[in-house]
């Protein structure tokens, strides 16, 4: 199938603004994840937020533009934060990346005894 721009004269020009929504949240199955209005919350914070992904927009007036209640609200945000789209330390959101966490390299003592067959599988795994 061939595509074509239905409407030239509306064609979408990336904005002075900073702000985008990542192919990755559909592709990893975020949003498969989301209720409506964690999704809409996620995509105000996204709309709003700075190049760091910071917004300080109050919950007040997220709740205005989202017209959610205060228990709607918390849910969305704690259901952003289970998923890993968000964090939140009052009054501060911040929209995280979409990275996948890098795992930490457990620290061993000398005095730690490991099998020769873990050891292989730990450079296994570490391989590019």
């Amino acid at each position: 199938m061939q595509k074509h721009i239905i409407c030239p004269q509306r064609t979408r020009k990336t904005p002075k603004q900073f702000s985008w929504v990542d192919h990755r949240l559909v592709r990893d199955r975020f949003i498969d994840q989301c209720s409506h209005k964690s999704a809409a919350l996620y995509l105000f914070l996204i709309t709003v937020a700075d190049a760091q992904g910071l917004s300080y927009y109050s919950d007040v007036s997220i709740l205005k533009h989202l017209k959610m209640d205060d228990a709607g609200l918390a849910q969305a945000r704690l259901e952003l934060i289970r998923i890993g789209l968000i964090a939140y330390q009052k009054p501060i959101y911040q929209v995280l990346a979409l990275d996948p966490i890098p795992t930490p390299i457990p620290t061993r003592t000398a005095s730690t005894p490991q099998l020769l067959g873990q050891i292989f599988k730990q450079i296994i795994k570490e391989a590019p």
